[in-house]
């Protein structure tokens, strides 16, 4: 699935009709499920309100995918509003982001957010660990707990360690699906149990991720080529942030707009270097 970005219009406000392309766009590359809002999606930006319009949207343009909104709170209460949002827009389920600023420090705490988070949003919710944001990373023994909770049904883990997603995904057992959010990593993640791949290089690349997830369903080896390749470019692209995926995205047929500030729009050099990515991969 592609964390999906969120096109905006220069005045700011959702571009919904991009936004709806967007999704069909990638859906008629074989994409069957969808992130919204989530960390390339700008999440943390995101306004009430925004997050149905944009789960709707999607629901929209490619009626039969699965549709996941990202969670960007800090509260419990902060984070059961934005599901009921998501819920109202037609969502499957939501990706909640670790609470960090005031509980980065109590990993316990932490760990009772997903736990009460599960009781009370009426979607299935899923963990999101990306220590590279919130520099905190949920620990593996607490997300294997988390795996037998009410409502809790998996994780995305953005870490990079293939080693870390097989340990949860095989101690969780059947029904806590592991996703791996790195794009480097998908090939041995997914021979150590993940289910899939929730990246942002599916925005501009989504055939050569699902070419890398299906190999990976063979072995490690016939997905070694397909993985080096995503691997230099997701490179190339990320090391730019949001900001470089929706530069990406937009050069291979996607409509972005600009980022929501403080993010800005990748200078001269950084644009030339992503040119280069996305021409040496033939996607230009």
């Amino acid at each position: 699935m592609p964390a999906i970005v969120t096109p905006f219009a220069r005045v700011g406000a959702i571009d919904l009709t991009a936004h709806g392309h967007n999704v069909a766009t990638l859906a008629s590359s074989g994409i069957r499920g969808f992130v919204i809002g989530g960390s390339t999606g700008e999440g943390p930006y995101l306004e009430a309100g925004e997050r149905s319009k944009l789960a709707a949207a999607a629901r929209d343009a490619a009626p039969d995918s699965f549709v996941m909104v990202g969670l960007f709170a800090e509260s419990l209460r902060g984070a059961v509003t934005m599901s009921a949002e998501a819920a109202d827009g037609g969502a499957d389920a939501v990706l909640a982001l670790t609470p960090t600023t005031l509980v980065r420090h109590r990993p316990d705490l932490v760990e009772r957010f997903f736990a009460d988070l599960g009781k009370r949003s009426s979607l299935p919710v899923f963990l999101y660990s990306v220590p590279r944001v919130t520099a905190f990373e949920i620990p593996a023994d607490a997300a294997i707990r988390l795996g037998s909770h009410e409502g809790i049904a998996g994780m995305k883990d953005s870490g990079g360690h293939p080693g870390r997603v097989s340990h949860i995904a095989r101690a969780a057992g059947e029904g806590f699906a592991v996703y791996c959010g790195a794009s480097a990593a998908i090939a041995l993640s997914m021979a150590g149990g993940a289910q899939g791949a929730i990246t942002a290089s599916a925005n501009y690349a989504p055939r050569l991720v699902i070419e890398v997830v299906e190999l990976s369903k063979k072995s490690v080896a016939s997905a070694a080529n397909a993985q080096e390749r995503l691997r230099a470019l997701a490179g190339a692209v990320e090391r730019h942030g949001v900001a470089g995926v929706k530069y990406a995205a937009a050069r291979t047929g996607l409509v972005t707009g600009p980022p929501r500030r403080p993010l800005v729009t990748p200078g001269a050099k950084a644009r030339r270097e992503i040119d280069r990515a996305l021409t040496e991969a033939a996607l230009v």
